[in-house]
């Protein structure tokens, strides 16, 4: 008969007792279905959501049980990513009802052996069982987790083969001894060299050393158009004004020595209020946006570059989380980090030749700690007279010269020693 000859008919609403099963046998078809004898179980717990639509089928025969249920690993996953739907053809009125079909895996059961699901736990660790739990029962976020950690668990133990191979190659290549005084090495250098501008150890020129680009970018450099016209243009009166307000002395230094030639003077006026701005960074524990706005500029009120905000905010600060908020944190090592930078900078400035004593001073470090900088960027060490009485009372003033090829210093370590019980 054609199949235009057919109709539709929507049966009326099914509970879920009423759901079709559709039965699939692991170890393949059977010939006689009249000979099985079908049971359909459910759960008692009708109120628990996650275990009232559980159901177990079990066909009988006279040889061999099969059973089947729509949980746990023996199920099929496609009952809970797809509907799916029988039609029951009345050959009489030629009209197909559709019913609600659920899908039933029926393996065998093999008397005297238990199913996988029946073995036994004693040997299984907690952990084990909790996942086996997570697999049967746990909800779609649980089982993501779980999946996801077990991923993790086999790259971590590969990761780790991977290292332990690599570390016995490498012992076995350099021994133990030159391992440990490379190690002792690294870690004396770890306090400081991570701090450091970048380096062109390659570079043929001392301008080349520290690039100038590293420490400012052509687009910072150009941000800082407006505030070094206002830098450079400054009158006597102003600077006055500016050293009673406790400008830095190493920029006063230069803004009352500024060059002749405009294109010269512009480029020194423009590093000295970075500089400046340095400086000041140095002095703060906690530092936010509204601190550029206020307190931003030397001789002049504009306002700040959003792009040199960014700059010292992203280079020179570490996030911290206090009370609810995040702070910028001008820490211990953003110090050193700062007193680097400002070196660097100053080497532009002044043809490669930094006077370390009134740095130091300025971003109120120590004197051991700026040179101990100095030495880590390879700079050679010199005294000179002061040319005036500073306000600290320095006789003589240190200079760092950056000069190729770099200097290379032994590093002290001084060990305490332990006094002797009489």
């Amino acid at each position: 008969m054609a199949a235009s000859s057919y109709t539709w008919k929507c049966c009326e609403e099914e509970k879920e007792d009423d759901n079709v099963a559709v039965l699939q046998f692991s170890n393949g078809n059977v010939k006689n279905t009249d000979q099985l004898d079908f049971n359909y179980y459910k759960n008692v717990l009708a109120s628990n959501p996650r275990k009232r639509n559980r159901r177990i089928l079990v066909a009988e025969s006279n040889r061999l049980s099969y059973v089947g249920n729509n949980f746990g690993t023996g199920s099929l996953r496609c009952n809970n990513m797809c509907k799916y739907y029988v039609g029951v053809l009345d050959k009489t009125s030629m009209q197909m009802e559709v019913h609600s079909a659920q899908l039933f895996n029926m393996q065998p059961l093999i008397p005297g052996e238990s199913m996988p699901a029946d073995e036994p736990d004693t040997k299984k660790s907690y952990r084990h069982k909790v996942d086996s739990l997570i697999e049967a029962f746990g909800t779609t976020k649980q089982k993501r987790a779980l999946s996801s950690r077990r991923n993790n668990q086999v790259a971590d133990d590969s990761l780790q083969q991977a290292v332990a191979q690599a570390a016995s190659n490498i012992i076995e290549q350099k021994g133990i001894e030159v391992l440990q005084q490379e190690v002792a090495d690294s870690e004396a250098l770890t306090d400081t060299v991570l701090y450091l501008p970048v380096c062109n150890l390659e570079a043929d020129t001392e301008e080349d050393v520290y690039p100038f680009n590293e420490l400012l970018s052509d687009v910072e450099y150009a941000a800082l158009e407006p505030v070094g016209k206002k830098m450079a243009g400054l009158t006597s009166e102003e600077l006055l004004k500016m050293r009673e307000q406790g400008c830095p002395q190493t920029v006063m230094r230069y803004l009352e020595a500024m060059p002749v030639d405009p294109e010269a003077r512009d480029r020194q006026a423009r590093c000295l209020w970075y500089l400046s701005l340095l400086i000041k960074v140095a002095h703060q524990k906690f530092i936010s946006r509204k601190y550029f706005h206020i307190h931003v500029s030397v001789g002049s009120e504009d306002d700040c570059p959003k792009i040199i905000i960014n700059k010292v905010m992203k280079t020179f600060t570490v996030e911290s989380f206090s009370h609810g908020r995040v702070k910028n944190v001008v820490a211990s090592s953003m110090r050193i980090k700062l007193a680097s930078y400002c070196l660097a900078l100053l080497l532009h400035i002044n043809h490669q030749t930094a006077n370390l004593t009134r740095l130091h001073q300025d971003l109120g470090l120590h004197d051991s700690r700026m040179i101990e900088v100095a030495k880590s960027m390879g700079l050679k060490l010199s005294k000179m007279p002061a040319e005036c009485a500073d306000q600290a009372g320095f006789d003589e003033h240190r200079i760092a010269t950056l000069q190729l090829p770099l200097m290379k210093y032994e590093r002290f370590t001084q060990t305490k020693k332990r006094k002797k019980l009489r």
